[in-house]
């Protein structure tokens, strides 16, 4: 049994402190979500509230991300019409956002 072991809400047995998570947003991703809608790193920051060095340096791969990080940047995301898909093995990809149309 781990030091500093916890019970979660589901009953899983785990290491206390941020858990690992299956990120939806990888560097990569943001960086081909960025590119699909032509915006630059201070664009994506102005539109989700994160900071521009945040960005920079999750892209580069030299820190992760908070939980609630992720979710500023997925949000801005979709609201500039991206949607996240769920592919085979895993992984996630990037595609046009899906409009609602009045009928």
């Amino acid at each position: 049994m781990p030091y500093m072991g916890n019970v979660d809400q589901y009953g899983q047995f785990g290491e206390m402190g941020q858990a690992a998570k299956n990120a939806i947003l990888t560097p990569a991703l943001c960086r081909a979500a960025r590119g699909f809608l032509d915006w630059t790193q201070t664009d994506l920051a102005e539109r989700s509230g994160v900071s521009r060095s945040t960005i920079r340096d999750y892209e580069g791969s030299r820190h992760d991300l908070h939980r609630a990080t992720e979710a500023q940047l997925r949000l801005a995301f979709e609201e500039g019409g991206v949607a996240f898909v769920h592919m085979e093995g895993g992984h996630f990809g990037v595609c046009p956002r899906a409009v609602q149309t009045r009928q």
